[in-house]
């Protein structure tokens, strides 16, 4: 199936994925007055006694607003915000699909930090949540730190720890599966904007203590210092304790578990065939994975796994937000923390059996039943305790 060519039709039949749809009827005249006015006034009225009224009497427990500026959308890079509105529609009908969450699409027409940051605050009341999608790194790291500070509801770059929570599910199954201690495991991540550097830290955060990272010019190390950013200088403090120079040829040999979310065709087999006995490979970048699966496992690696959907072990970000989002709601949580995004991934790697794990089934389907449902009550329960 051409899915480009079907995508286009659909979107131009149904002019886009989204509408907005009324919960109550406005057939009459007291249907008018109670919907509008003069009844909406005591709604209105409870709310500015009561803030906390506007859970119960307005969309906003339930809503989350999905908010990019275009500047990194999928593999497209920055195409601005109006072409961003298809994606954001899409991730708005995912929200509905696997949650039942009321999403709304805000492609916001600057890439100025400042504006996005003053936008969103003065937009959030209408939300129970922000998700944040496709801003590119490292304006994405003070956008979300920002807004986390300012506002009292829950703000989660999906980018980053949507993808960390997915890919730490699948590091946590696939060395289930090898019966390695986790803390045992040596990690090789390539790429280091938004989505490396939160893999890396929910790495850290499930015990996984020796990490390198790299970049497109090779290994955060010391020996780069002077062409480090602010934020990669950071990385140093708890990444390639022993230092090690070079490129990514230099920073998988030896190592257990290889995890791309950079470019096509960067882990070459004989990159494959260097790294540990029993290793596994997840490369990422979509649509053309760092390594083709087949080349992976030619070369020596016991489990890989992708982006895509026509491999096995797809490592898909829509088996995680939907259930953060509607256990963070549920909770009335004021943000997400690095407890819940760690209990949503045991939650996702608990959902595959001892009997179903296999080297071609480390992570759950995105279809299967009861997912959403599980990381939301793992993720209400994180914030309780």
């Amino acid at each position: 199936m051409d899915y480009y060519a079907a995508s286009l039709e659909a979107h131009r039949k149904n002019q886009g994925k989204l509408e907005v749809k009324s919960k109550v009827q406005v057939q009459n005249k007291d249907d008018l007055s109670v919907a509008y006015t003069p009844g909406v006034a005591q709604p209105c009225i409870e709310i500015e006694k009561n803030p906390e009224e506007a859970y119960a009497l307005t969309m906003k427990a339930n809503t989350v607003a999905v908010v990019s500026d275009g500047s990194a959308v999928l593999g497209l890079g920055n195409i601005g915000a109006l072409a961003a509105l298809p994606v954001m529609e899409g991730k708005s009908v995912l929200f509905k699909e696997f949650a039942g969450i009321d999403a709304f699409p805000i492609c916001l027409d600057t890439q100025d930090t400042e504006e996005i940051i003053e936008t969103v605050n003065r937009i959030a009341p209408v939300f129970g949540g922000i998700n944040l999608e496709d801003i590119s790194a490292p304006r994405c790291f003070e956008i979300e730190r920002r807004l986390i500070e300012m506002l009292d509801i829950p703000v989660f770059h999906d980018d980053q720890h949507g993808t960390a929570v997915v890919v730490c599910a699948a590091v946590i199954n696939a060395f289930r599966l090898l019966k390695k201690p986790l803390e045992e495991v040596r990690a090789t991540i390539n790429g280091a904007g938004a989505a490396g550097t939160a893999v890396m830290k929910m790495l850290l955060a499930i015990g996984i203590k020796d990490i390198i990272i790299c970049d497109s010019k090779g290994i955060v190390s010391s020996a780069r210092i002077n062409d480090l950013n602010a934020e990669k200088k950071e990385l140093l403090h708890v990444t390639n304790k022993e230092d090690i120079a070079g490129g990514l040829a230099e920073a998988v040999l030896g190592r257990d578990l290889f995890i791309g979310v950079s470019g096509p065709k960067v882990l070459t087999e004989e990159m494959v065939s260097s790294m540990a006995q029993n290793s596994v490979v997840f490369a990422m970048a979509n649509p053309e994975p760092e390594i083709r699966p087949e080349l992976a496992l030619k070369a020596g690696a016991k489990i890989v796994g992708t982006g895509r959907s026509d491999y096995p072990n797809q490592i898909n970000n829509v088996l995680v937000f939907p259930g953060i989002f509607k256990g963070a709601l549920k909770a009335r949580a004021q943000r997400i923390t690095e407890k819940m995004k760690v209990a949503a991934a045991y939650a996702l790697a608990d959902l595959v059996t001892d009997e179903n794990l296999s080297a071609e089934y480390i992570i759950p389907l995105a279809f299967a039943p009861g997912v959403a449902d599980a990381v939301a009550n793992a993720v209400e329960k994180a914030w309780k305790k």
